[in-house]
């Protein structure tokens, strides 16, 4: 049974290595309390106070205005220091001493306002400097007096700097500890003023008595105006002012010491929605996923090396708002965004790996190159969304993603068109289209590494259009409509690439064009087309596919090849090509209806329907028969792979059914098996092999049932597949 600890005290408690996965502490107090290597693995803290105890804070507070007491004597007595100067101003030896106390109110002032405008660091850098400057110069050339007299000057200042300096640390030690900020500059300067009191009369007591009165409101301005200084200081701190980093972690480490304590935990997937986490530690802990909506105190709490010690991620995960902000290249590996608002956001080279951004609305959201590897996308929104280059893997979740249309790139000046999908601006995913565009690219993941094939380098080749059919597909209705597509927009150069779906339930149909075509004036088209020819009585729709099949017989075999594949149970038309945005993946069992020599006509690129003669068939059947007789017989397997050749050469050449153009084309691919046993262990003619075999069953799906073509095939393609390693 799950332990329970919700909403109850546990202060000061010790978890120390425990494993506590799933534990409920919701609301629970468990300030101070040790949770250091723990295992708390989906834990819920949800609301916990992960604060410093009651009595840390009394005692700590204590302790802080005791030394704000001792900081403002200090600091007083050191702006004594007019006071000797000044006593000196009236004797004979006071000449070159004159020129102290404005040199040391110009050195606090230039402190004062580099401390304001540039931060603490470059202040101390430029007080060093000038110092040591001043020091050698009058080393050089001054007197032994006056030497004296700057040394004490410079000690002085550097005293009170210092002062400065460590009570701005307690100062902000101690807002931390107060609700109100109001309350706890007030307690601080009153402890301060007690200090600076007593601290300015002792000294101005070396002063003579017509000088004292001098030397005190010397002291007084010189105070108010380093404790005014002082206050900034930590006000700033405490705010995590980065002008101030040099003393912020001082200030975290030792208020944090007391504080709850995570350091080294497993808080995978743990929650700590609206919880106060102020002085907790985080150090070495795994936050993986960990969600952090609306927590408090984090920028008090020790994060280091954490993705938390990012303010912008810090106040991201808090929040969980980034609309319209800029994430460009930040590193947000395994953050929890689940429900976040990211519309507009910008994360262009940013890696969000492993990271959880379910139900996030990610809608216009800039994801290019972003690597979501392993990453959570469930039912996030992606409407408008540029996904140019991003990276994702086949263990990306895209579960029920919500998208109506999405980017392939960004626009440009030299492609101000963004690749939108789909290509119709009309029209909008329905309901799986997304899942259905994009798991082609999950599929082929593994194809890239294989091939070694840079996706991004292969977008910018040609670019593709997607036609979905979400009420079935009529072969002969879509292969008119392409036909007569091409027909009108030649320019286009359009080239049918694939085919895939899951029976009649949603098939998409995709074709390469070229880059300046108008995808969504094409895709509209296609659609007008397409309701046209299939409204067309079935007598009608014949006729004019037999009419155009006498052209080009490639248009009735493309409707041949869409009909057989769409009886499958489930079926994936594929190329080894290069295809715009992404290359579709082996997968077994396909029918490849793209890459046909020929083609369809008015859809291939120039050069590729050219009408095959008597004489090009025999070239063809010449090189067939010569390759294949030179092949080696030194084993069983290699004798029979050179019959089996044969014997598909052969049954090719003597099908009467068989146009030559046809059986031409069909040579082709028995001289790709002959070329890939030549080299049964070349990877990519092993791949060309596969596809040539797909190739010879679409050629054989267009002809009449029981020829000998079919019959042939039937059993030489299994046996032929069987020997080259291809299944």
């Amino acid at each position: 049974m799950t332990r329970s600890y919700a909403r109850q005290s546990l202060r000061g408690r010790s978890f120390k290595g425990q494993d506590l996965r799933q534990v409920d502490f919701s609301e629970a107090d468990i300030r101070g309390a040790n949770f250091s290597d723990a295992v708390l693995t989906g834990a819920n803290f949800t609301g916990v106070r992960a604060e410093l105890p009651p009595l840390v804070v009394l005692a700590l507070g204590a302790v802080l205005l005791l030394l704000l007491v001792l900081d403002g004597f200090i600091v007083a007595y050191g702006s004594a220091f007019a006071a000797f100067v000044t006593s000196l101003l009236n004797t004979p030896a006071a000449a070159g001493q004159q020129a102290l106390p404005i040199a040391a109110l110009l050195t606090l002032t230039a402190f004062v306002w580099v401390t304001l405008r540039r931060g603490l660091g470059a202040a101390l850098g430029a007080f060093a400097i000038a110092t040591s400057a001043a020091v050698a110069l009058v080393s050089a050339l001054g007197t032994g007096d006056l030497i004296a007299a700057l040394l004490v000057t410079a000690m002085a200042l550097a005293g009170m700097i210092a002062a400065v300096i460590v009570g701005a640390v307690m100062l902000a030690m101690l807002l931390g500890l107060v609700p109100h900020r109001g309350v706890g500059l007030v307690i601080s300067g009153l402890a301060f003023a007690v200090g600076a009191l007593p601290g300015g009369m002792e000294g101005v007591q070396g002063a003579p008595p017509e000088a004292v009165g001098n030397a005190l409101v010397i002291t007084a301005i010189t105070t108010l105006g380093l404790s005014a200084l002082m206050g900034y200081i930590g006000l700033c701190t405490q705010g995590n002012d980065p002008r101030y980093r040099l003393i912020s972690p001082l200030v975290i480490s030792l208020s944090s010491r007391w504080g709850t304590c995570f350091r080294g935990a497993d808080l995978s997937d743990a929650d700590f929605s609206q919880a106060k986490l102020t002085h907790s530690d985080f150090r070495r802990a795994n936050l993986s996923r960990t969600r952090w909506a609306s927590a408090t105190g984090l920028s008090q709490a020790r994060v280091e090396h954490t993705y938390l010690a990012d303010p912008q991620i810090c106040r991201l995960v808090t929040t969980q708002n980034g609309q319209s902000q800029t994430f460009d290249g930040k590193d947000l590996r395994q953050v929890n965004l689940q429900g976040a608002r990211l519309a507009d956001a910008s994360f262009i080279g940013a890696d969000l790996s492993e990271a959880n951004l379910a139900q996030a609305d990610l809608s216009r959201a800039k994801l290019v190159r972003a690597q979501l590897y392993r990453a959570n996308l469930s039912t996030a929104c992606f409407t408008g969304a540029y996904i140019q280059d991003w990276g994702i893997s086949t263990e990306t979740d895209l579960d029920q993603v919500v998208c109506d249309y999405i980017y392939m790139r960004l626009p440009s000046r030299d492609d101000p068109d963004p690749c939108r999908k789909p290509d119709n601006r009309a029209e909008v995913f329905q309901s799986g289209d997304f899942a259905d565009f994009i798991a082609p690219i999950l599929k082929t993941l593994d194809l890239y590494q294989q091939q070694h094939v840079d996706p991004r380098s292969v977008a910018k080749t040609y670019k593709t259009i997607d036609l979905f059919h979400h009420a079935g597909l009529d072969p002969g209705a879509a292969a008119l409509a392409l036909q007569q597509l091409a027909a009108q927009h030649p320019e286009a150069g359009i080239e049918v690439l694939t085919l895939e779906g899951r029976g009649q339930d949603k098939i998409r149909l995709q074709a390469r064009v070229s880059t300046q075509a108008d995808r969504s004036q094409l895709s509209a088209q296609y659609f007008e087309h397409y309701r046209q020819f299939k409204a067309l009585p079935y007598p009608d729709l014949q006729a004019l596919l037999a009419g155009i099949a006498e052209k080009d017989s490639q248009i009735h075999r493309l409707g041949a090849m869409l009909e057989a594949a769409i009886q499958q149970p489930r079926f994936y038309v594929e190329t080894y090509q290069n295809q715009g945005e992404f290359i579709v993946s082996q997968s077994k069992g396909n029918i490849r209806i793209g890459d046909v020599q020929g083609n369809i006509s008015g859809l291939a690129a120039a050069g590729d329907s050219q009408t095959i003669t008597g004489s090009a068939l025999g070239d063809i059947s010449g090189s067939v028969t010569t390759l294949i007789s030179q092949l080696p017989e030194t084993s069983d397997e290699q004798a029979q792979i050179k019959t089996l050749l044969t014997q598909l050469q052969n049954v090719i050449e003597s099908e009467p059914t068989l146009a030559e153009e046809d059986k031409a084309e069909a040579l082709e691919q028995v001289k790709t098996l002959a070329e890939a046993s030549h080299r049964p262990q070349d990877g990519p003619l092993k791949k060309a092999a596969k596809t040539a075999l797909k190739i010879l069953k679409g050629t054989a799906a267009a002809l009449p049932d029981a020829t000998a073509l079919i019959e042939g095939f039937n059993k030489l393609l299994p046996a032929i597949a069987t020997l080259l390693s291809l299944v």
